[in-house]
């Protein structure tokens, strides 16, 4: 009995994630907020085992040493979820932030990756992995200097990872464009921002089951060849060039 491990499942596209894969798949799933994490698991009622295991992905420092002491499941695949964002002009920027960011999207998936893969602690049992990056990870916006630069480091690692564990373990990136979420709410409640946006995705502003079955299809045996890619899921927004 095998298990797929989604981290960031306390809200979001974890949660949705989640939701859906329960239907189908035994689950471990993780979030900081144990409130939001056990209403998640509430909401997993599709007759598969959902192990719930609050953690806060910012503590880089102990997470190798926790996560191998918990894991007493067969992992087969992993979905990088958990997402920490903030819009800062660069003035604004500093260590803290630089460190708290990247340590949630990109240092805690490396980390993952590591105690996933080992032999030791996983045995052969993971087959592949999802990191959820973003459209903005080969492009860039004003206030956006340190999260699209964790999210183009993560899709890096994500690059070199897949060269290091083929044949065994695929890994693979899904890039969504702008969504509603808790992570977002703060820029989506400007409301003339809202509309500006509207015009520049000629498919509309994404909703979380628009990225949840790209995520199942690169988890299955149906992508068996893929590897290593950044796949863009952001209805045109990056090949809108229009003025209008």
């Amino acid at each position: 009995m095998s298990y797929v491990f989604i981290t960031g499942a306390s809200s979001g596209l974890g949660r949705e994630l989640s939701v859906y894969m329960s239907g189908k798949k035994n689950l471990i799933i993780t979030g900081r907020n144990q409130a939001r994490l056990s209403e998640t698991k509430v909401m997993c009622s599709g007759g598969h085992d959902v192990i719930a295991w609050p953690y806060d992905l910012s503590n880089t420092a102990s997470l190798e040493s926790d996560l191998a002491s918990f894991l007493k499941y067969p992992v087969e695949s992993f979905v990088h979820c958990a997402g920490a964002m903030s819009m800062l002009p660069l003035r604004s920027v500093n260590a803290e932030v630089l460190s708290q960011i990247f340590a949630v999207n990109v240092f805690s998936a490396a980390v993952i990756m590591k105690v996933l893969a080992s032999k030791k602690i996983n045995g052969k049992n993971l087959k592949s992995a999802v990191m959820i990056s973003s459209n903005i990870s080969e492009r860039g916006a004003k206030a956006f200097s340190v999260y699209g630069s964790s999210k183009a480091a993560l899709d890096g690692l994500v690059r070199n990872l897949a060269v290091e564990l083929a044949p065994n373990v695929r890994v693979n990136a899904v890039c969504p464009g702008g969504m509603r979420s808790r992570m977002t709410e703060e820029m989506f409640a400007d409301e003339e921002l809202v509309r500006e946006a509207a015009k520049k995705y000629p498919s509309g502003i994404g909703k979380f089951m628009d990225i949840v079955p790209a995520v199942e299809f690169l988890l299955s045996d149906g992508a068996r060849w893929l590897t290593g890619q950044s796949i863009v899921i952001d209805g045109g927004r990056t090949l809108n060039i229009s003025d209008k």
